[in-house]
């Protein structure tokens, strides 16, 4: 079977896929670069040397569990974004490997950026209408936009003016001595509080630009004081954020007319927000389907850039 290999190696997950040229999802692998106690996140030049160590071990894991594969591509992110400045030390682990394995194997090589990969992984089996033109939300510890999506093409709306939304989550959970990243700890806890919501942190939004730091100055402070449950915080946390997400796919459906959403990166992939957000919408009465994608397809991973190269190879395989 002829198939793609995409490689992917952001900030903070090291990854591998292989898809056939006709779009089957054939074997995927990653793990997540390890993150001391405490911290934030990761230099750049740390995350880089994990990527280095780990890669090896992602790729040989794809190629056992498809032995038949005939890899006729290899793709790979090369930057965050498809901006002509955008770039970050780490993918170039991922982007070195997978220039050489190309030329190796005698194959072409095709460039892509980890935001356009996450947007067509996210499109899997979400439902969205892809001939038509949609928003797409990317939603992570390093990027919060909003995009219009027309036959491939990302066009930037606009997107947090400070934090991004997995920081916001993040420092949270740091903040109560969860684990990084802290997405799953501070969502588990958010469940057990989310009866007692009661919307106290205020949306800021201008057009589709949302700004979300001023929400965590509020957050210290809660937590400084002691005058909420850890439950009650979390769960905030979610409320709040799926209400600037509503608001600014509302505001942009009003703006480009598009009448779809979809909604990609990890912090997308939470249960809870998902729900937050469904019932958000329709209290809103919101003019726009929602669509999410496959939760092990919604944060960092290669299938979306094996999936790209699968594209390309057919457009070039095209007579």
């Amino acid at each position: 079977m002829r198939a793609v290999l995409g490689i992917d190696t952001s900030c903070y997950t090291t990854s591998a896929a292989l898809v056939s040229v006709t779009g089957e999802i054939l074997a995927a692998s990653r793990s997540l670069l390890t993150v001391e106690a405490g911290a934030r996140g990761l230099m750049q030049s740390e995350g880089l040397f994990q990527h280095v160590k780990r890669l090896p071990e992602r790729i040989a894991g794809v190629l056992a569990d498809a032995p038949q594969a005939q890899i006729v591509a290899v793709s790979a992110s090369t930057r965050p974004r498809p901006a002509q400045e955008s770039y970050m030390p780490v993918f170039r682990a991922g982007e070195s490997q997978a220039r050489a394995a190309a030329s190796l194997l005698r194959v072409p090589f095709y460039p892509v950026s980890h935001q356009e990969g996450h947007v067509r992984a996210a499109m899997v089996d979400s439902g969205i209408d892809a001939a038509a033109p949609f928003l797409a939300l990317h939603l992570s510890g390093g990027t919060t936009e909003i995009l219009r999506c027309e036959q491939g093409a990302l066009t930037l709306l606009g997107g947090s003016r400070d934090l991004h939304a997995g920081q916001l989550v993040d420092r949270t959970g740091v903040r109560m001595g969860l684990p990084f990243p802290a997405g799953p700890s501070l969502e588990r806890l958010a469940m057990a509080g989310a009866r007692d919501v009661q919307a106290l942190l205020g949306v800021s939004i201008k057009g589709v630009d949302c700004c979300l730091a001023g929400a965590e100055n509020k957050i210290t402070r809660w937590l400084e004081e002691e005058i909420m449950t850890r439950e009650q915080i979390a769960a905030e946390v979610f409320d709040f954020l799926a209400r600037t997400i509503v608001r600014q796919i509302e505001n942009a459906c009003e703006g480009t007319g598009c009448r779809q959403a979809l909604l990609a990166g990890g912090v997308a992939s939470s249960t809870l927000l998902r729900e937050m957000m469904r019932a958000r919408a329709k209290k809103r009465k919101l003019s726009c389907r929602l669509c999410f994608a496959r939760p092990e397809l919604s944060g960092d991973n290669a299938v979306g850039v094996a999936l790209l190269g699968a594209d390309r190879y057919k457009e070039e395989e095209s007579p």
